[in-house]
């Protein structure tokens, strides 16, 4: 998978540089989220903006960070989600559960 993560203050930011977030690479990126949050990372935001596809494993993996952050007081946002993903958490409830932002800078400000 192909991920870029930059620290920007003390947010981290976490771009998924791919097309489709399913079960061929959601792993991956439940790995990264796993190992910042070990690292004492307390706030990351997730870009979606190039994210056009996103099945249940690409969900478990965001689930999976979120679970991760609650458990440490920490935070976990998301930002520009394209429509399709977008309807993907709207019929999975989801967006209830996440906090999820228009951009990158609207979910960095939130912190």
């Amino acid at each position: 998978m192909n991920l870029k993560i930059e620290e920007n203050g003390n947010v981290v930011l976490m771009v998924v540089k791919e097309e489709r977030l399913d079960a061929h690479n959601s792993d991956h990126l439940k790995q990264e989220l796993a190992r910042l949050f070990e690292e004492g990372k307390t706030r990351i935001v997730v870009d979606l903006k190039e994210v056009r596809f996103i099945d249940s494993s690409g969900l478990g993996a965001l689930v999976s960070g979120f679970k991760n952050a609650s458990s440490r007081q920490a935070g976990l946002k998301l930002s520009s989600l394209q429509n399709q993903v977008k309807s993907m958490f709207e019929l999975t409830r989801l967006q209830r559960v996440f906090d999820i932002y228009p951009t990158v800078d609207e979910a960095i400000e939130a912190f």
